[in-house]
């Protein structure tokens, strides 16, 4: 299949990399010159293990290519992933103008019908703000005749072991709103999934919420440890034998329950505000997590 990764950062190049090593033929996009020309010589923006190998296959077997040109690296492809960072706002919100700004670029290059995927990790309702942006450009070329489908299909990778989350995944969530797009997804994915059909299929707002969920559910779970962790000192137990306790029981598992410095990184905590925020939006007051952030 042909697949165009839109952001050659984290989440993109494991993306492209890992489905040209499956047999796709796969344009990574980026606007960044600088970048582009160092993949083509073999040097990555970042380090992943067994990511530079990958890489190198696929690009010497031609499997795998990049460029700074969208038009180019759309042209005949099936599927086209967003994957380029939403930074947290002034007020803790996602900004989204690099995704709609990728949204507009393919909807004033596409030519035919494509399946635009979110990968980005975007708020709810992220999906149909992309709809409308590739539409309102599609109409302003005259060319409203095209057809695209929209989906979310949010990123649940590692750092050190993010190749290996993708090529097998604890799970591949879909958010589709019709059964074509769902359908070619399965296929696309359908090469990781020999052993076992992990692919879940939703609407597009549970997928959206998906990974902001877990992220959070992760974060409070620290928090939640750290908090029992300054109990332990004021009462003389012991934090890790309290976590053993903990995750012995099958219902909690041991996952996330080791107390320290707290929650840190690129995704936790923009996530966690951006959580927030949507509760916010919302009429929720958000205490849960506005005591997770305060924790930490």
């Amino acid at each position: 299949m042909k697949c165009a990764v839109i952001g050659t950062g984290y989440v993109g190049l494991v993306t492209g990399a890992c489905f040209a090593d499956m047999g796709n033929d796969v344009w990574c996009i980026d606007i960044d010159r600088d970048k582009i020309e160092g993949l083509k010589r073999g040097v990555l923006p970042i380090y992943e293990p067994g990511l530079e190998e990958i890489v190198k296959i696929n690009y010497d077997e031609g499997r795998l290519r990049f460029t700074t040109d969208l038009k180019e690296g759309i042209s005949g492809v099936t599927f086209a992933f967003i994957a380029v960072g939403t930074p947290s706002d002034e007020d803790g919100s996602a900004d989204l103008q690099h995704v709609i700004n990728v949204a507009r670029e393919i909807g004033r290059n596409m030519e035919e019908y494509i399946i635009i995927i979110d990968k980005s990790t975007v708020p709810v309702g992220t999906a149909e703000k992309v709809r409308q942006a590739v539409r309102d450009e599609l109409d302003k070329r005259g060319r409203g005749e095209i057809e695209s489908d929209v989906v979310s299909n949010p990123e649940f990778l590692t750092e050190g072991s993010a190749v290996e989350d993708f090529i097998r995944p604890d799970r591949v969530i879909i958010g589709a709103d019709n059964q074509r797009a769902a359908d070619m997804m399965r296929e696309l994915y359908s090469t990781f999934m020999r052993k076992e059909d992990r692919v879940m299929v939703m609407d597009i707002p549970s997928a959206e919420l998906s990974k902001y969920a877990a992220n959070a559910m992760l974060a409070t779970r620290i928090s939640f440890m750290n908090e029992l962790a300054s109990l332990c000192e004021l009462t003389g137990a012991d934090i890790e034998s309290v976590r053993r306790g903990i995750g012995s029981d099958g219902r909690i598992g041991n996952a996330f329950l080791y107390a320290g410095i707290g929650y840190g990184g690129s995704c936790f905590p923009k996530d966690v505000k951006a959580l927030i925020h949507t509760l916010k939006d919302h009429g929720f007051e958000a205490e849960i997590l506005s005591s997770v952030e305060s924790v930490n």
